[in-house]
């Protein structure tokens, strides 16, 4: 219990440098199609690589409550939550990634939420990894509301630390940094197509969108070599 409460309260000290380091960082957007969509009143749910959610959370900018992000019932999610609650998001405590470990109820909630007219945002290759490796979770989630699309995103600051010896190569954005959400192509289910069809179509296109915006990162994260593009963002 005491390691618990020790845990919650350092998750509190921890929202309050979240609120601190966003007053302190600019955010923009690449190629954002979610004007459309919500002008069209369609569903979406936000794919996000799990190195990227502390610029994702950072990085918010759907109006307050309007938002729900997955996070898992782990120690690290448990110190995530408050950031979340900080910055708008309302927390889903499950994991997409694993269906056995609260994702099927965690699903289920956050599909009645996209119903209600709320955005969704999974970090699709959590919570374990491999990296760049998109879950089921995310396509569960599209194909059980009508309509649902799902919106490859990447959350890169211009200035950042990267945590190597993770598996997701975590990053940190540094004070002063300009968030960006870049977006890729929205990805439609097809007719008849299952979970798993479209969750290899989600995959292709964030490993696509790291290539294009953050090469440096993508060939660090994987073991086949990636053409040069330009780079948005830096390491510190």
């Amino acid at each position: 219990m005491p390691e618990a409460l020790g845990r919650r309260a350092l998750g509190w000290v921890l929202a309050g440098v979240t609120l601190v380091w966003r007053g302190l960082c600019r955010v923009r957007t690449v190629r954002d199609p979610r004007p459309a969509l919500r002008a069209a009143h369609t569903p979406y749910v936000m794919a996000l690589l799990h190195a990227h959610q502390v610029t994702g959370i950072l990085a918010n900018d759907e109006r307050r409550g309007e938002l729900a992000a997955m996070v898992s019932r782990s120690a690290d999610g448990e110190l995530v939550v408050p950031s979340m609650r900080a910055r708008g998001i309302r927390p889903v405590r499950g994991s997409g990634g694993d269906l056995n470990k609260g994702g099927p109820r965690a699903l289920t909630e956050m599909s009645g939420l996209l119903r209600q007219g709320m955005a969704g945002l999974l970090t699709v290759d959590g919570p374990k990894g491999p990296r760049n490796q998109v879950k089921r979770g995310v396509a569960e989630l599209a194909l059980r509301v009508p309509g649902a699309v799902v919106v490859p995103v990447l959350a890169l600051p211009s200035r950042r630390w990267v945590l190597g010896r993770t598996w997701e190569r975590f990053q940190i954005p540094l004070p002063f940094s300009r968030l960006s959400l870049v977006f890729g192509e929205t990805v439609r289910p097809k007719e008849g197509e299952g979970a798993e069809g479209l969750r290899q179509r989600i995959e292709v296109e964030l490993s696509r969108l790291e290539r294009e915006w953050d090469p440096g990162e993508a060939a660090a994260a994987s073991v086949e070599p990636l053409a040069a593009a330009p780079s948005l963002s830096r390491s510190a």
